[in-house]
């Protein structure tokens, strides 16, 4: 949304630079994906148990103007939404329904490559019951003991090869005998026996091949047909708008997703992948707002007495955060992770893409709903696609960000770096514990992410996102305190001994490291200084406004072409260079130019803090001399800056 200080009369900006490059990478990933019934066919085509045609993989839609587009806002919700969201988590997780992120694998990375021999009978033939498992063999017997225990099976299975699609005649998806012989039941049955859970995967709306003509019924709902649970002008639905959208409003379309829900769960289910739901998913628009659909299933899980653990996807809209939150158990936040290539994934298309989209979703990750990054495949070489160093930066920024960590590998083939990797119980026990890291040194492609530990200490990673070697350091005043601390060394498994203020390191392009920081010495002086007092100054219409989280319960915004915040006195003890922290809210990426005393002006770019009222940190090294000084935050250009709380001086030059 546009920031709270702002009237309505004022234009919304266009994007800031960080925004376009964000969004042209979602728009490049824009890959493949399966949707049962994704091709259209005449309305009385199908007859109850019928096969009828669905759509093959093809391309993704190109993304729809939606509220990623150009110049668009993300809006907070409201305090009763955020509240109900918040309690609807703690409820799940009290259940013992993604209290933590989970640990698992799933099928659609080894479906979605055209890796010679993966895929030999066709476009994601690799999905049948022999493979998948033979998978849940290699994650019981090597990957079990380290937490990993869900074996998703993605889109297919209903389908032969052709992708004509296998029904029952209540409208609802049942095993292909071609993929899986022995139904679906015998597979969540054998996955269980090897003390594993077992995951399924449908799409959003009701799928056009299982239509009829709108004569077919709907299971344990007398009266009900499909004709009965969608609007009359058939209008279409979902990310490839592959079926017919539901209207909630007739009483037979709860009972429609009621009998799906008791279905999977009587086969011994316990996680639904549900794909394709908007906002979201490239569609925006009221034939894509799926959120009716979400709690049509959130409550008809419920209703099963069965524990299914319920993942939203994909590309989720997060001006409906609050929703996904309060109705599901995860949202993925981006585009697939695959390549649609001969590899499994590439840096480009689209990993690297993540770190500039997980920042704005991390305050809505916690006990009973996560933020999903999609599949993790670090553990195959060259099926990866990507080099040794990028297969650990990627599982680095899942563990930081508390993210389900679910292999989309072949099992049977990991080498021995990707099985170390995939099994560092250091690791996993950060994003177990399940705090989300934020970055404070976002700018440029030396970045630093962290975040406090449950038992008071630090998690600092350290990323260069460039193409050359370089240096990145971290400030433990990035973190909010100082002095000196012990470093750990998670990937190595080493002590570094201790380390005053700061650690460095010199990491190879895509390379990363990753510390467990205790603090052991006395906290240096820092100096804070509220945006909103009145020794400072306001330029061109930056103007103060109230904060709920905010220091002091306020917050200087408006700054907008031009508009900028001095903050006058800033008093240091000696000329040097000092690591200033900037803390702001912003919503949506943004930028400003920061300066002192009219000089050494940079840019910097502010990812989303998560909300308009829920502040984050950024850290600046800014050269400041002895006695007073002015820093100065400016717009500069035509778009609007982040909302300022204040800034935070450590005494102490580094």
């Amino acid at each position: 949304m546009k920031s709270p200080l702002r009237t309505t009369a004022q234009r919304v900006e266009p994007p800031t630079r960080r925004e376009s490059r964000v969004r042209t990478g979602v728009a490049l990933a824009a890959t493949l994906a399966v949707a049962i019934g994704a091709g259209a066919i005449p309305a009385q085509a199908a007859a109850p148990g019928a096969k009828t045609q669905a759509a093959a993989p093809g391309p993704k839609p190109s993304p729809a103007p939606n509220s990623a587009g150009a110049g668009a806002t993300t809006k907070d919700p409201s305090p009763a939404d955020r509240a109900a969201a918040q309690k609807a988590a703690a409820e799940a997780a009290a259940q013992g329904v993604a209290d933590r992120p989970y640990l698992g694998w799933s099928s659609w990375s080894l479906q979605a490559t055209k890796y010679p021999g993966v895929n030999p009978n066709g476009p994601a033939s690799w999905l049948n019951e022999a493979n998948v498992l033979q998978q849940a063999d290699v994650l019981a017997t090597k990957l079990k003991p380290y937490g990993y225990e869900y074996v998703n099976i993605d889109a297919g299975w209903s389908t032969n090869y052709q992708w004509e699609p296998n029904f029952d005649g209540y409208a609802r998806e049942i095993a292909s005998p071609e993929r899986f012989p022995h139904g679906m039941k015998y597979v969540a049955d054998a996955i269980h026996a090897k003390g594993l859970k077992a995951g399924i995967y449908l799409t959003v709306g009701l799928n056009k091949p299982l239509y009829g003509g709108g004569t077919v019924p709907i299971w344990n709902a007398p009266g009900c047909t499909t004709a009965d649970i969608v609007y009359p002008d058939l209008r279409t639905t979902n990310g490839w708008d592959g079926a017919y959208k539901i209207d909630f409003s007739k009483p037979c379309a709860q009972k429609y997703v009621d009998s799906q829900a008791q279905l999977i769960a009587d086969w011994g289910y316990d996680f639904l992948k549900f794909d394709g739901v908007g906002p979201g998913s490239f569609r925006s628009g009221d034939n894509y707002n799926n959120v009716a659909d979400v709690a049509a299933w959130h409550a008809a899980i419920a209703r099963t007495g069965r524990p299914i653990e319920f993942l939203l996807s994909w590309s989720l809209d997060r001006n409906y955060a609050a929703d996904w939150k309060r109705y599901s158990n995860g949202w993925r936040i981006d585009t697939d992770v695959e390549c649609y290539c001969d590899t499994l994934v590439t840096w480009n298309n689209s990993v690297k893409v993540r770190w500039d989209n997980v920042p704005g979703w991390t305050p809505w990750a916690g006990p009973g709903g996560w933020n999903n990054l999609d599949s993790l495949n670090v553990g195959n070489g060259e099926m990866d696609g990507i080099t040794e160093d990028e297969r650990q930066s990627y599982m680095t920024l899942w563990a930081i960000s508390a993210a389900p960590l679910y292999i989309g590998d072949d099992l049977t083939k990991l080498d021995a770096y990707g099985l170390s990797l995939l099994t560092n119980r250091e690791v996993i026990a950060i994003d177990q514990q399940g705090i989300p890291a934020r970055p404070v040194t976002p700018t440029g492609p030396a970045q630093v992410w962290g975040m406090k530990n449950a038992d008071n200490s630090y998690t600092v990673a350290l990323f260069n996102m460039g193409s050359l070697p370089a240096q990145v350091t971290a400030n433990w005043s990035s973190f909010g305190f100082g002095g000196t601390a012990t470093v750990r060394d998670l990937w190595r498994h080493e002590e570094l001994g201790v380390h005053n203020g700061a650690i460095s390191a010199t990491l190879p392009s895509h390379g990363s490291r990753l510390f467990k920081v205790t603090p052991t010495g006395v906290a240096p002086k820092v100096a804070s200084y509220e945006a909103e007092a009145s020794t400072n100054t306001l330029v061109r219409g930056a103007s103060v406004g109230g904060c709920a989280n905010c220091s002091g319960g306020a917050k200087v915004g408006n700054l907008y072409n031009g508009g900028a915040l001095r903050i006058n006195g800033v008093t240091v003890p000696k000329t040097g260079t000092y690591q200033v922290n900037i803390r702001y809210t912003t919503n949506d990426p943004r930028s400003a130019t920061v300066s002192a005393n009219g000089q050494n002006a940079v840019t910097l770019a502010f990812p989303p803090s998560g909300g308009w009222d829920i502040p984050a940190t950024l850290t600046v090294a800014m050269q400041l001399r002895a006695g007073a000084n002015t820093i100065e935050i400016d717009s500069t250009t035509p778009v609007y800056s982040p909302d300022i709380d204040k800034i935070e001086v450590p005494l102490t030059v580094r």
